[in-house]
């Protein structure tokens, strides 16, 4: 499970995710990533943790697929955490073929992705 403020809720931190990051897309899964936004919700001056949000549509499968997968993914965050810059928003797009692709195969795009995002990669 991710913890409360490491997980995003609003609407509008998705859109920003999604419309003003960066996204690398593997064949599993799309990970969008908005480095370094401040959240205007949280007042104080650390820096805000990264949150991330996962979307999964009903292409990957039934509700229990997706749900399965759901938890597969916010596992994986979950130990990722501690790369992502502060501050940072991730959403995680499962495509269709998630549904049937084990925890190894889901980590690897998902380490793929955010290695291309984080500057660790090639386009």
């Amino acid at each position: 499970m991710l913890p409360t403020e490491n997980r995003l809720r609003r609407r509008e931190d998705f859109a920003v995710a999604v419309r003003r990051g960066r996204r690398a897309g593997r064949p599993l899964l799309v990970v969008h990533l908005r480095s370094g936004a401040t959240d205007p919700h949280v007042t104080g001056e650390s820096a805000p943790p990264p949150r991330a949000g996962f979307v999964v549509s009903k292409a990957v499968g039934g509700a229990v697929v997706r749900t399965a997968v759901k938890r597969k993914l916010r596992h994986l965050v979950r130990d990722r955490l501690a790369q992502l810059p502060p501050g940072s928003l991730v959403v995680v797009r499962a495509l269709p073929g998630s549904g049937d692709a084990d925890h190894a195969q889901l980590a690897r795009d998902l380490d793929a992705a955010l290695q291309r995002l984080l500057g660790g990669g090639a386009r």
